[in-house]
């Protein structure tokens, strides 16, 4: 299983660790991905996510039946 958001599809990021001698090393963010069990009011059922943080925070404020609509990501398939 990749470590893709699957509400967002948020990714790793590629970036550098940056030493005190400022020696570049090449590293990877990965996403903060948090396995859920979220409730859906539109489909009356729960369904079982892999979503990030910054997500979950987004669910909570707009609800996660608008929010998947809003990014285009239907439900009844998960």
């Amino acid at each position: 299983m990749s470590r893709v958001c699957q509400l967002t599809g948020t990714r790793a990021n590629n970036g550098m660790a940056v030493s005190h001698s400022h020696i570049r090393t090449k590293k990877l963010q990965q996403a903060n991905l948090q396995q859920r069990r979220l409730w859906w009011a539109e489909g009356n059922r729960w369904v079982k996510l892999r979503v990030t943080t910054r997500a979950l925070k987004t669910i909570q404020k707009k609800g996660l039946g608008a929010y998947a609509r809003s990014l285009g990501v239907d439900l009844s398939k998960l």
